[in-house]
Parts: C-alpha cells; sequence; structure tokens
C-alpha cells in the first residue's frame, strides 16, 4: 500500500514504469487535491483534459475504475448495463488501497499498474477520449501529470487492462 511516506516512491516507479515503456510525461506539484474543485483551483493552466476517476464495485463483486472529464455527469443507473456490470456502487477505500494502492482522493487509472492480478475493468469516457493530452495525478493527489491520449492508452495494455470506451453520461 502506498501511505503518505510511500507516496512519493509510489509515484517515482510510475515515472520509472512510464520511461520504460517509452512514454514521456509532464508532472506539475501542487498542494493536495482531494476533489475536483480542489483541482480546479490548484493545478494553474496544465492544457489538456482533466479528470476524474470513480473506483466502482458491482453487486457481483467486479471492480471497475470509470475514467471521464472532471465535468461529466456519470450516470451509474444506466452505466452498468452499457458496460455489462451488476448495479454498481462506490468501492470501499479499504479495498482500493487493497486492488490499486492508493487512498481516496489519489485514485488514478495509472494506479492499474498495481492491479497485477487483472481484477480492475476500467472504463473511458468517449469525450474524454477525444483530447490529445489527459491529466492524472501520478499516484498522489500533490501533483497532476500530463500524458498523450495515445500513450495512455499503450501505458493500460502494458498493465493488461484493455479499456471498454463509451458514453458514461
Amino acid at each position: 500500500m502506498s501511505g503518505p511516506a510511500r507516496a512519493p516512491e509510489e509515484a517515482a516507479k510510475l515515472i520509472d514504469f512510464l520511461g520504460k515503456l517509452g512514454i514521456s510525461t509532464t508532472t506539475v506539484t501542487h498542494p493536495p487535491a482531494f476533489t475536483v474543485e480542489d483541482a480546479k483551483a490548484l493545478r494553474g493552466r496544465i492544457p489538456g483534459g482533466h479528470t476524474k476517476n470513480l473506483f466502482l464495485k458491482d453487486k457481483k463483486g467486479r471492480l471497475w475504475l470509470v475514467v471521464a472529464l472532471e465535468d461529466t455527469p456519470v450516470n451509474l443507473k444506466a452505466l452498468h448495463k452499457r458496460i455489462g456490470a451488476a448495479r454498481l456502487s462506490f468501492g470501499r477505500a479499504e479495498l482500493l488501497e487493497e486492488v490499486l494502492g492508493v487512498k481516496p482522493g489519489s485514485v488514478t487509472p495509472f494506479a492499474l499498474m498495481n492491479d497485477a492480478e487483472g481484477r480492475v475493468t476500467v472504463v473511458l469516457d468517449t469525450r474524454m477520449m477525444e483530447h490529445d493530452v489527459l491529466n492524472f495525478h501520478p499516484l498522489v493527489n500533490t501533483a497532476t501529470t500530463s500524458i498523450r491520449r495515445e500513450d495512455f492508452l499503450r501505458f493500460l495494455r502494458a498493465t493488461g487492462h484493455e479499456p471498454i470506451i463509451c458514453d458514461v453520461t
């Protein structure tokens, strides 16, 4: 698990992993951002699509990470049908830490590198995928990492996560 003392170490592992894949990123540090509103106020003028990440569990016990633009309304009552899930609800903090190694407020698709067992299915919103550059926390909520869309997809596939891309509204 990545507690506060290990957070910078985990972020460094991520950047190293991306480097080994030949993926370059840009990271900007800022005070902790726990919510979308915090991120908007703290990030400055970082270009690209800014995101929110929802860690979900369905009634059959399957785990999901839904990634969308920060202002996208996610309709959980309709989404489960679109992605082939049972009814969805938010996953508990303990489960998030166990499977993805991050705490609430630091949820990011980059944490999928910690899901070696492939327990999480990732869902990417179609509107978000229209952006050439996407922004996520690098396993800590004290920074924002920008990555090209194609490199992000390459990262996901390198971690064993083939994404579902659909409209999450």
